[in-house]
């Protein structure tokens, strides 16, 4: 039924429990995992000539190794099972538009995402990168805590 299951991930203890449910329901159809980890871009803008401002290249660097990080997990997983597995890492302050474009991009039919659940004023305040992803997409999207 699902021959490309896209697999957004973010390294997070609870990414990497759904990690083993993910690989079952790709061998189980047959199907190849395509996981990506988006790497937002460094956050700060010096408010003046004086503001002391961290590395921008160090932190460019270091979300992009954990994000690589990320993916190697899900790889294994992946490999161990013999699925077969395609990891990305895309950069954007939005995430959920990267997830949606990379599951139209690699012709996935199935989004399966952690969601950490949140409710009330931190839902509101954090966002939920899954309900982006299911206002903006047209494919069906298994929602795992």
């Amino acid at each position: 039924m699902f021959k490309n299951i896209l697999f957004p991930t973010d390294g997070s203890p609870l990414s990497e429990k759904v990690t083993a449910t993910v690989v079952q329901l790709a061998q189980l159809h047959g199907a190849r995992i395509v996981s990506i980890s988006v790497a937002q871009p460094f956050p700060f803008v010096p408010l003046s000539d004086g503001a002391v401002v961290p590395d921008a290249e160090v932190y460019e660097t270091q979300i992009h190794q954990a994000a690589k990080s990320s993916l190697d997990k899900v790889a294994a997983a992946a490999g161990s099972a013999g699925v077969p597995f395609e990891g990305i890492v895309a950069t954007s302050h939005n995430p959920y538009d990267e997830i949606v474009t990379a599951a139209e991009r690699h012709n996935c039919d199935l989004i399966v995402m952690a969601s950490h659940g949140r409710k009330g004023l931190n839902k509101l305040f954090l966002g939920s990168e899954t309900q982006k992803v299911l206002a903006h997409t047209h494919l069906p999207v298994l929602v795992l805590r």
